[in-house]
């Protein structure tokens, strides 16, 4: 597997939204319950850019998108400019190869020419591989929101982690 990371178009879209549909529909690491169409996801695609602290970048295995990694802005207000929440998904095929790691290695480089203070990421539990992940990049959990999420049939703690950039 020769793994390539670089910055999205729309041609990547449908293979996005195919690998974050796979976690709506399998698994409790999104609290989104109804998978999306590329349309759908339209809005959510528009806040990236190639330039700036809202970066969304995808791991090639050749042509084919097998994840993709994310920045966006953490909350709406002005004053959290500074602070992004950072994520990543990985299609089941590529899932234990490196390519986590891989994607955010290459986002965190971005960031770094960034003005920006902190990353953030928020963690449904249990997921012992994200949050190895997460770690082994420099964030720190600093609280656990109990049973804010509901899936499944059931609740669903959210450890939140953060990052010094």
């Amino acid at each position: 597997m020769d793994i390539t990371i670089d910055g999205c178009d729309a041609r990547d879209y449908a293979a996005i939204v195919g690998i974050y549909n796979h976690y709506i529909e399998t698994s409790h690491a999104t609290f989104d319950v109804t998978p999306f169409s590329v349309a759908a996801r339209n809005a959510w695609f528009c806040q990236f850019a190639l330039h700036g602290p809202y970066r969304l970048l995808v791991a090639r295995d050749g042509p084919a998108v097998i994840g993709f990694c994310c920045s966006t802005a953490l909350k709406s207000r002005p004053a959290y400019r500074q602070s992004v929440e950072s994520t990543v998904y990985v299609a089941e095929s590529a899932l234990h190869r490196g390519t986590g790691r891989l994607l955010y290695r290459a986002l965190f480089k971005q960031l770094a020419q960034e003005e920006l203070h902190r990353a953030y990421a928020a963690i449904t539990l249990p997921n012992d591989a994200s949050i190895k992940l997460h770690e082994s990049f420099g964030f720190e959990q600093i609280g656990v929101q109990h049973e804010v999420g509901y899936k499944f049939d059931r609740y669903w703690d959210v450890a939140l982690f953060e990052k010094c950039l």
